[in-house]
């Protein structure tokens, strides 16, 4: 099941050089009056502040963009009726079983380490790429560069799309290789891209070329990108892969000994930020913090469905509970420190797809069978701070802009 992602930009070391010299304003010769490019994108206006908005499909395919700035909302088109979804702030990438349709919701974000820029540019439905089964979508933290993954379980065919041809509007694989069908993983890291498929992880370079030694990962499930690295869930530990001296290294880090509580076969949090949260069915939920390399179990009162780490100073989780409510967890105790009414107890009844996203400073959340989208201010005791019925009702969505 594809949801939300990922979180912003892991720059492997010479990237990085570049990103942080390329920040420095140009110099004009004397005879000339400078000015400063930094930033420019072609095609893509710069903005003082994020344009942030929710970017959402109903059941027939039909794509909405509903401003949360002023609140309108524009038709983008539509693709073929998503059975799944998948996001990176940016693009929406709509799975069925014959492939992935790709849309650019025109609004991002773009993280240069030591401060953002805020773009916006033409939205549009780029296209589709074809596959077998409903494909796993994974997602680095840039919308501009580096890679995107797509395995297509019935072919066992795994995808890595030039993210930088995206924004330009632009379908381009750097490679397609075929693996045995069933579940799997191709997972963007820096330049490279790992394949997760049967109970191994490979690594690749850009054109497919295998790099180093494969490396072993129970029944793999669930992946996110944080600042640290990129997260493959495994049946016994996470595996973190990051890029030093321009070479990916892959690290394992191991559920506690001792542990009996369920793994985790999905990540979320806040985008970039290195806490992600993945819910221990019928036990809680757990925080895996890629910067220590550290797993805490928060038990839980309720059965959580889906949990999101906001890693934030007062280190917020929030989750969604069978009931249908929003609840923010103390992430360091697991304490209880508000809920909302139950929101979504009809979509939920009726088994129809909900998401919980959150950024530093709301939640939103989709109820299909409501029809409504809801924003949650959870600084404020899970506050419904706005309420929007969209004309069409949105199946999936996500928060684009950021």
């Amino acid at each position: 099941m594809l949801h939300r992602s990922s979180p912003r930009l892991f720059l492997p070391t010479a990237l990085l050089l570049v990103a942080l010299t390329g920040c420095a304003a140009p110099t004009a010769p004397a005879s000339e009056p400078s000015r400063d490019t930094h930033g420019d994108i072609d095609g893509a206006a710069e903005l003082a502040e994020p344009a942030l908005g929710l970017t959402s499909i109903d059941g027939d395919g039909r794509v909405s963009h509903l401003d949360l700035l002023d609140e309108t909302t524009a038709d983008l088109g539509a693709v073929r009726a998503p059975v799944a979804t998948h996001s990176d702030g940016r693009y929406l990438f709509s799975a069925d079983d014959a492939g992935v349709s790709i849309v650019d919701s025109g609004v991002w974000t773009w993280d240069h380490v030591d401060h953002f820029h805020y773009y916006r540019a033409e939205a549009r439905i780029l296209g589709d790429v074809a596959g077998e089964g409903v494909a796993t979508v994974a997602t680095s933290n840039s919308s501009t560069t580096g890679g995107t993954g797509l395995f297509f379980p019935g072919s066992g065919e795994a995808v890595l799309l030039d993210t930088e041809a995206l924004s330009k509007g632009e379908i381009a694989e750097t490679f397609r290789l075929t693996v045995d069908p069933g579940p799997g993983l191709v997972v963007p890291a820096g330049s490279f891209a790992a394949v997760a498929a049967g109970d191994e992880v490979t690594l690749h370079a850009a054109d497919g070329t295998r790099v180093g030694d494969p490396t072993a990962c129970p029944s793999p499930a669930g992946t996110i990108t944080t600042r640290v690295g990129a997260v493959i869930g495994c049946q016994d530990s996470a595996l973190l892969i990051a890029v030093e001296d321009e070479q990916p290294v892959v690290e394992r880090i191991p559920y506690p000994a001792g542990s009996t509580a369920p793994r985790a076969t999905a990540f979320a949090n806040r985008e970039g930020r290195p806490t992600v949260a993945g819910v221990a069915e019928g036990a809680g939920v757990w925080l895996l913090d890629t910067r220590e390399r550290t797993w805490t179990l928060l038990p839980t009162a309720q059965p959580v469905l889906q949990a999101v780490a906001v890693d934030d100073r007062d280190a917020n989780v929030l989750v969604l509970t069978a009931d249908g409510s929003v609840r923010v967890l103390d992430g360091e105790t697991g304490a209880e420190r508000a809920a909302s009414v139950p929101l979504v107890a009809a979509s939920l009844a009726a088994g129809l797809p909900v998401n919980l996203v959150a950024d530093q400073q709301r939640a939103y959340l989709n109820g299909p069978a409501e029809n409504r989208l809801w924003e949650i201010d959870f600084a404020d005791g899970a506050r419904v701070a706005r309420e929007f019925a969209p004309e069409r009702s949105p199946l999936f969505f996500a928060e684009t802009g950021r």
